[in-house]
């Protein structure tokens, strides 16, 4: 299976990992680097996955 990433994917990714660290801001509520670096760290996670599911969908 071949997985390509183009510019439309990266920009997915990027827009996605903004809009989950945000609700994931307002959800948790974290107080210190350590929360917010978390929170941060989950939020791009979800994104690449969300777009590697999708792109293995369509392919």
């Amino acid at each position: 299976m071949d997985i390509e990433l183009g510019n439309a994917d990266i920009v997915a990714i990027v827009a996605l990992a903004l809009l989950a660290a945000l609700l994931l801001a307002f959800r948790f509520r974290p107080t210190t680097w350590l929360g917010v670096a978390l929170e941060i760290l989950l939020a791009n996670a979800l994104a690449i996955a969300a777009v590697l599911a999708f792109d293995v969908m369509l392919s």
